[in-house]
C-alpha cells in the first residue's frame, strides 16, 4: 500500500510563545528523531497530519515525512511515535515522529480485535477482553493492523492466552503467559434473607401462646 506523504517545515526557535501562535494558525509543533538520525524541530499542517492518519493501515502507520528547509528537501519513512491531544478541545498539541528502515525490525504494539460469538454466551456466560494490544517484532511494511482472534469456539469457563495464537511475519514479545479474552460464568444475585433476632423470635412465640390460653 502506498504510503501517505506529509509535508512538515524546520522550526525555527521552540518555546512555550512560540508553540502557542503556531498553534493558532493550525500548525502543529513536531520532533523527528531516530537512531541513526540528528533530531530536528518541525511544524506540521493539522488538517494534513490528520489526512495521513486516515488510512487503512490502522495505528502504526507509516508515513513518508517529506522535510523542507527552503528550497531543500529530505523525504524519511517515519512512524507517529507520540501524539499529545488537549483533553478538553481534542486538538493535538505535539507529535513525535520515529524514523525506520524498511530493513530493519521494529517492535511495534498493535490492537486486538475479537472476531465472532463465543458458544458460552448463548449460555449466559460474559466474554471479557483482558488484552487489547500484543506487542511483536517485525518488518515496518509486514505491521498488521490488528490481530484478528476467533472467539467463537469459547464454552464458559475457557481462555484464550498470547501463546496460543500466531502473528504471521512476526515475532510475539508480550508475555506468551497472559490472557487476551476468557468466557466467565453468569453473574447470579444472591438473595438476601434478612435474620431475625432470637429475642424477637422468642417474643413472638410467647406472644401467640397468650392468644392460645385466652382462646
Amino acid at each position: 500500500m502506498e504510503r501517505p506523504v506529509l509535508k512538515a517545515e524546520i522550526r525555527e526557535g521552540v518555546g512555550k510563545e512560540k508553540a502557542k501562535k503556531l498553534r493558532a494558525k493550525g500548525l502543529i509543533p513536531a520532533i523527528f528523531y531516530g537512531p541513526k538520525s540528528q533530531t530536528i524541530s518541525l511544524v506540521i499542517d493539522s488538517k494534513e497530519l490528520a489526512k495521513a492518519l486516515q488510512t487503512e493501515a490502522g495505528e502504526n502507520v507509516l508515513i513518508d515525512l517529506d522535510i523542507r528547509k527552503g528550497a531543500q528537501s529530505d523525504r524519511k519513512v517515519v512512524m507517529l511515535k507520540d501524539i499529545q491531544i488537549d483533553p478538553l478541545q481534542r486538538k493535538t498539541l505535539h507529535t513525535d515522529f520515529y524514523e525506520v528502515t524498511m530493513d530493519e525490525m521494529v517492535i511495534v504494539e498493535v490492537p486486538v480485535h475479537l472476531m465472532g460469538k463465543p458458544e458460552g454466551t448463548k449460555m449466559g456466560g460474559i466474554l471479557e477482553q483482558v488484552r487489547r494490544v500484543i506487542q511483536i517484532q517485525c518488518f515496518p511494511a509486514d505491521i498488521p493492523k490488528s490481530i484478528d482472534i476467533d472467539v467463537s469456539p469459547l464454552k464458559i469457563g475457557d481462555s484464550i492466552h498470547v501463546q496460543d495464537i500466531k502473528v504471521e511475519k512476526a515475532k510475539i514479545i508480550s508475555d506468551t503467559n497472559f490472557t487476551i479474552a476468557t468466557v466467565v460464568p453468569p453473574v447470579v444475585e444472591e438473595k438476601v434473607v434478612e435474620a431475625v433476632a432470637p429475642e424477637a423470635v422468642e417474643g413472638a412465640e410467647v406472644k401467640e401462646k397468650e392468644e392460645e390460653e385466652k382462646e
